[in-house]
């Protein structure tokens, strides 16, 4: 039996004008009372369009495009390759002809769970065409296994979904290349990126390693320090728990997050002679506070970043960093969202990274 505006109101406890309203947009509803509602519509599996079921393989010319922070290089990069390759854009590698493409709408989630879960609701009721998620996923099984529920559905209704730069979800490997709508990843080799920057270091000579962590609770943080860890685990340097726990910060993928986390590990380690920091804005940040501390880069102090962005090769000095080919991923992921290439065996492609090895990193002064 199908469910009912009625049911969805029940459940949340509260009118069937409210519930209207929530899913409408179209008056203000309390935060708490937005998100009761939200939540009774996941729970019941309601669809707002009664007739979209029906018409499961109708969907709208649109894509959405989910990023963490638009004003991101990292993002922005990623982002303006897909939607090159969504709109049939003139500057796309497989221009398609005139009024073939998409519109493309690009969804700032600002880092926030709640807020990635209501793009996805809403593309669904959208009927979008197709779905890009970019950047690291928040972990959490309460979380992914929502995330994966909306995806389920959307992936149901003929909507191609692309994973750009997070690694699969598990609840969603039955659907991988499926007909009609496939789920598809992207992914980067976090890992083997973070393993290399850190065996460089090490090859230098450096011992006494700080790192600059993202938020504890995204993929991507994990993977890469999981690579640089096990770099120092290979040389034999690994040591207590507590010790490398004690020369990793957590912070946020900024500057100043950097700059706060080299303050804190010199206070903890004033002997460190390198640093690696989750991405390059997190890495200038840190060479900020090195040089207010009267230390030299790399004489005193090595620092490495994670991403080549377009800055890091004009950083002075220029910034020691892992390359993720990130335009080249983000045109991948719009050609799949379009159905415009063969997805990869067993739906999953792992994107390479390179090392870039420039003039913020040497060997340790003979004194450190």
């Amino acid at each position: 039996m199908a469910v009912t505006l009625a049911d969805v109101a029940a459940h949340a406890g509260v009118s069937a004008a409210t519930v209207s309203r929530v899913l409408n947009g179209n008056y203000p509803v309390a935060g708490n009372t937005r998100e009761r509602v939200l939540r009774a519509v996941d729970d019941l599996d309601y669809v707002v369009n009664g007739h979209a079921r029906a018409l499961a393989a109708a969907t709208s010319d649109l894509v959405g495009v989910l990023v963490n922070d638009v004003a991101d290089p990292f993002f922005g990069l990623i982002a303006s390759a897909v939607q090159a390759e969504i709109s049939g854009g003139p500057d796309s590698p497989g221009a398609m002809p005139a009024g073939a493409g998409k519109l493309a709408v690009v969804c700032n989630t600002g880092g926030s769970p709640e807020a990635e879960l209501n793009y996805l609701t809403l593309l669904e009721r959208q009927r979008a065409a197709g779905v890009v998620l970019t950047g690291g996923a928040v972990e959490g099984t309460e979380h992914s296994a929502a995330v994966a529920a909306r995806l389920s559905r959307l992936a149901a209704s003929g909507t191609r979904i692309v994973l750009c730069g997070r690694p699969p979800l598990p609840e969603l490997t039955d659907l991988r290349g499926a007909a009609g709508g496939a789920v598809v990843t992207v992914a980067f080799d976090n890992r083997g990126g973070a393993q290399r920057l850190t065996e460089h270091l090490l090859a230098l000579g450096h011992r006494t390693i700080g790192y600059v962590a993202g938020p504890a609770d995204r993929t991507t943080t994990r993977h890469r320090l999981e690579g640089h860890r096990a770099a120092l685990a290979r040389a034999g340097l690994s040591g207590p728990a507590a010790d490398v726990e004690r020369l990793t910060v957590h912070g946020y993928y900024d500057r100043s997050s950097g700059y706060d986390a080299a303050h804190e590990l010199l206070r903890r380690e004033p002997g460190l002679t390198a640093v690696l920091a989750a991405n390059d804005s997190v890495a200038l940040g840190v060479c900020a506070a090195l040089r207010e501390r009267g230390l030299r880069i790399p004489e005193d102090v090595s620092v490495a970043g994670y991403d080549d962005l377009p800055f890091s090769a004009d950083a002075s000095p220029a910034l020691t960093t892992v390359r993720i080919p990130l335009q080249e991923a983000g045109a991948r992921a719009g050609r799949l969202v379009m159905g415009r290439q063969s997805p990869p065996p067993g739906g999953l492609a792992t994107i390479r990274t390179e090392l870039m090895v420039r003039a913020s990193t040497a060997p340790p002064r003979r004194d450190a």
